[in-house]
């Protein structure tokens, strides 16, 4: 699958089918600071990622 990934911005290739959490985990980013996006749409952290996917990793952004 096409990861693509900001701050930095950058673009890997990620091999076989995982769930939100385990590419995180592989990626070795915090659950709870990024968001995955496939299609425009959030994907929840159980929810699996195909091989043929292009997902995007978003920071979480709070404000006040």
């Amino acid at each position: 699958m096409i990861v693509r990934l900001r701050q930095p911005k950058r673009e890997i290739t990620v091999d076989g089918a995982h769930t939100v959490n385990q590419l995180l985990d592989q990626l070795d980013l915090n659950r709870e600071s990024f968001l995955v996006i496939r299609n425009g749409t959030l994907v929840p952290g159980d929810g699996r990622l195909q091989p043929d996917d292009t997902i995007e990793v978003r920071p979480v952004i709070s404000g006040g």
